[in-house]
């Protein structure tokens, strides 16, 4: 805690020893009516001048609200029951002080006075919140986070009305004090899990933080792995859906979306609109997702496998049209497989960067006049062409972002295994990822939960997703004795027909 003297103008020279090349930090000084001096610090654009001037400034030089029948009002408790205004916090700490005021705060300070007052009239200008970009729903909620942490956490807060949604609150960044909350639900969430956050990330130790990702880098169990141990999430209903199961979320002011932890795979081939449509139909699209997942994986690499060494496990007639295809390209498959997913991945990475009005010029030319054009001129196959678009497509049906990539980068060494051993390299690299997800963690979560290892009463919510009165207990990695999600109830039944007399 950082204290000094009580006297106005010594605190006033601390600030502007902190501030000394900042011209945009306001010292506003006064003397109340009875002849109290004090001072407003606060940093311009960030504060609503109206509102200052409005509800602090003119109420407090007004003397007609401070003036009784024995005199003027003298301690700031009695003075603070005049002003037009909500509430305010205060602090004895002027390190804390110093964050309140660079998170566009109000500090109110009088002489010969230790408690330093804190107003919040920001106008500091935020996004609207708006339909989620990157998780489309057709069926339930479609709002999504903003970049203000507050707004953020009163948009959970809307959602989980209840006294035991808590939040442990940090600030990381030697120079940004970056604001950082995780939420959990006390009671349901394991005390052990929060421990383990609240240990991680007080190794933290870095000069700005802007991202979530910043703190993911931190978090995860084992950094070197291509799968993503936290999901991702930029809807506020995830987030709480998340809360009720028993894991934490950590939000960063300035992010516009939150990282969620414990995660499993089968977690992350799950969207919330699962939740919100029958089971018959989610569960269809999960299968659906599952086979895209095989799919955008392995099917260039099998194409590899099978076209090079195991040539007789394709029909005649399609061999002859794959051969009279390739007849004209002069590289080899492996070769040619490499070119066209180096060139998907080209064009993949400028739709993404170049301006949203020529996104869609640029797939267009990708995909018509670059793929047409390189099979008119033998440099690829149309069989391959198909294949690889094929993957492309597949592989945005997975529904978490961060689990596309490590597909898109397996896809290469697959290709190599395949095209030097075949389908025997292709089941060694798939031996090895299973293995490596096998080892996986996600804050001592096996990766695999509910299959390795196994819990049965998960699977409800896996391929398949039962009718949501049957899922009364949340999932096994929610250890807590409170795992009861909802109590048991007996299906509907018509009812008896009447007994005549």
């Amino acid at each position: 805690m950082t204290k000094i003297s009580n006297i106005l103008n010594v605190r006033i020279n601390w600030f502007q020893s902190k501030f000394q090349k900042s011209e945009d930090v306001v010292y506003y000084t006064f003397s109340l009516p009875n002849e109290k001096h004090g001072a407003f610090i606060y940093i311009q654009g960030l504060v609503d001048l109206n509102l200052l001037q409005n509800n602090l400034i003119d109420p407090l030089l007004d003397d007609k609200n401070f003036k009784t029948n024995t005199g003027f009002l003298q301690p700031f408790e009695d003075v603070s029951s005049k002003l037009p205004i909500a509430g305010y916090s205060t602090t004895l700490d002027l390190t804390e002080a110093n964050l309140e005021l660079m998170d566009g705060n109000i500090l109110l300070l009088f002489d010969e006075e230790d408690v330093i007052n804190v107003f919040s009239l920001s106008n500091f200008k935020t996004r609207s919140i708006t339909e989620s970009q990157n998780e489309n729903v057709v069926r339930g909620p479609r709002e999504s986070f903003v970049e203000d942490i507050d707004t953020n956490i009163t948009m959970i807060r809307r959602k989980i009305k209840s006294e035991k949604l808590s939040f442990v609150h940090y600030r990381f960044g030697r120079l940004t004090k970056t604001k950082t909350s995780v939420l959990y639900i006390d009671g349901v969430c394991e005390q052990k899990l929060i421990d383990e956050i609240d240990e991680r990330i007080s190794r933290i130790d870095i000069d700005g933080i802007f991202d979530t990702s910043y703190i993911e880098a931190y978090l995860e169990d084992q950094p070197y792995s291509l799968f993503p141990q936290f999901e991702f999430t930029e809807k506020p209903d995830v987030a709480a859906a998340a809360l009720l199961d028993g894991r934490a979320a950590v939000l960063v002011d300035g992010a516009p979306n939150c990282i969620i932890a414990p995660v499993t795979f089968f977690m992350l081939m799950q969207t919330s609109e699962d939740f919100y449509n029958r089971p018959f139909i989610s569960t269809w699209t999960r299968w659906i997702r599952f086979m895209s997942f095989i799919i955008a994986l392995v099917l260039p690499s099998f194409y590899i496998a099978v076209t090079t060494f195991h040539s007789e496990m394709i029909p005649n007639n399609l061999l002859l049209s794959i051969a009279s295809a390739r007849e004209v390209v002069p590289f080899p498959g492996l070769l040619e497989a490499l070119i066209l997913e180096l060139t998907f991945e080209v064009l993949r990475e400028a739709s993404i960067r170049i301006p949203k009005i020529l996104g869609q010029t640029v797939s267009i030319l990708g995909a018509l006049v670059i793929g047409t054009a390189a099979v008119q001129a033998g440099i690829v196959s149309a069989p391959l062409v198909i294949i690889v678009s094929l993957t492309g497509i597949t592989s945005y049906v997975i529904p978490q972002h961060n689990l596309i990539v490590p597909i898109r980068l397996l896809r290469f060494p697959l290709l190599l295994m395949a095209g030097f051993f075949g389908l025997y390299g292709i089941m060694i690299s798939l031996i090895l990822i299973m293995i490596h997800l096998s080892s996986l963690r996600s804050f001592g979560t096996p990766y695999l939960t509910p299959v390795a290892p196994y819990h049965l009463s998960d699977w409800k919510d896996m391929f398949i997703r039962v009718p949501l009165w049957m899922m009364n207990k949340r999932p096994h990695l929610a250890t807590s004795h409170n795992s009861t999600r909802s109590r048991r109830i007996i299906r509907p039944q018509l009812p008896k027909e009447e007994e005549r007399d």
